[in-house]
C-alpha cells in the first residue's frame, strides 16, 4: 500500500530577509523555523531544506542497510549514520556524503562496505536524489 507524507511551509517576506516555519504535518511532531541565512550562512537555531534532506537520507539509508544486512543473515546491532548535504548558493546541492559506522556481528569490513554501497544505491531517498553525487564512507565499529 502506498503512503503519502506531508510537510508544509509558511513563508513571509523575500528570500534574503524573509523566514518561514516548516511543519512536519503527517507526524505532527514539530514546526521548525527556516531562513535563507540558515541555508547559506550559519544555522543560528533554524533549519534548511538541506538539513531536512540530510535527515531524510540518513534515516532512509540506515533502514535500507539494516534491512539488507538482516536479509543476508547478519543483522546489525547498531548503525550510526550521518548525511552531509553541501549547498552552494547559485549552484544548489553539490553533493551528499554518507558516513556510517556499524556494529554487525559476524561480518567483515569488506562485507559491510558492500552492503553499505548497495544501500546507498537502492534506498528510496538516494534514488530520488540521482542528479546529485552521493559518496560513502563505511566502517565497522
Amino acid at each position: 500500500m502506498a503512503t503519502t507524507r506531508t510537510a508544509r511551509t509558511a513563508w513571509e517576506g523575500n528570500l534574503l530577509k524573509g523566514n518561514g516555519q516548516v511543519t512536519l504535518a503527517s507526524s505532527g511532531i514539530g514546526t521548525y523555523p527556516v531562513s535563507w541565512p540558515a541555508r547559506a550562512e550559519e544555522p543560528n537555531g533554524k533549519t534548511s531544506p538541506e538539513e531536512l534532506i540530510a535527515a531524510a537520507h540518513s534515516a532512509c539509508f540506515s533502514m535500507a542497510l539494516s534491512h539488507g544486512l538482516a536479509g543476508a543473515g547478519t543483522p546489525p546491532t547498531k548503525l550510526d549514520t550521518q548525511a552531509d548535504v553541501t549547498f552552494q548558493p547559485g549552484e544548489g546541492i553539490t553533493g551528499i556524503h554518507l558516513t556510517v559506522v556499524g556494529d554487525v556481528p559476524g561480518l567483515d569490513d569488506a562485507g559491510f562496505v558492500k552492503a553499505a554501497e548497495d544501500a546507498k544505491a537502492n534506498c528510496p531517498v538516494s534514488k530520488a536524489l540521482t542528479g546529485t553525487t552521493i559518496t560513502l564512507t563505511a566502517k565497522l565499529a
